[in-house]
């Protein structure tokens, strides 16, 4: 049977040498990639991932309750935070990945932009023009937006997990996915639609 990441850190604690490693194997991508997600640059991300982690094992003894993946996201979220406030500005969002959801259905913003490949470089060209406009407007998002976001739809975590996450309430949370989806839509009717970035 699996240990539970609260027992993983437990043994943690107690000196097991493997304990730690077995957390960082079963949440490290996932982690990376959200770092990565909200970074656009893989070289701070890792950065970002390594902080994190040396966090965690400071602060292990601070974890209660079985929590473990909303503390860890809480821990990478704040340390990414403070980087943005020092006006290390990170980048874009990777757009191969979930980005507006309606209830069960989640769709990929490459699907929303860019249609089946065509063999007319022309319409290659509008493409990745279109692609390109898509990375501007959500690089120019705030960054606190940004990150709701990428927490809400690329990681998958409910709104009530963003706001334990990020120290606030489920309607603020509600509030900033819904200006990031308009700020999008007004920055790129032509491209997306204002309908398709409604948030209910």
């Amino acid at each position: 049977m699996e240990k539970t990441d609260k027992s993983l850190i437990d043994a943690h604690l107690k000196g097991d040498p493997i304990a730690f490693g077995e957390l960082v194997r079963r949440h490290g991508d996932s982690l990376l990639g959200y770092l990565i997600r909200i970074c656009g640059n893989r070289e701070q991300a890792k950065d970002l991932f390594q902080e994190t982690f040396k966090r965690v094992h400071e602060k292990a003894h601070t974890l209660r309750g079985n929590q473990f993946k909303g503390w860890l996201y809480t821990i990478a979220t704040r340390i990414a935070m403070d980087c943005f406030r020092k006006g290390n500005r990170l980048r874009v969002v990777s757009l191969n990945q979930k980005l507006y959801c309606d209830g069960e259905n989640c769709r990929q913003l490459d699907a929303v932009v860019v249609t089946e490949k065509s063999d007319d470089p022309s319409e290659e060209a509008v493409k990745s023009e279109r692609k390109k406009l898509v990375r501007q407007a959500v690089k120019s998002l705030p960054d606190r937006q940004r990150v709701t976001l990428v927490l809400a739809y690329y990681q998958a975590l409910s709104y009530r997990e963003v706001a334990a996450i990020l120290g606030c309430s489920v309607g603020t949370v509600k509030t900033q996915i819904s200006r990031a989806l308009r700020t999008l839509a007004h920055k790129l009717p032509d491209v997306l639609g204002i309908e398709k970035w409604t948030v209910i």
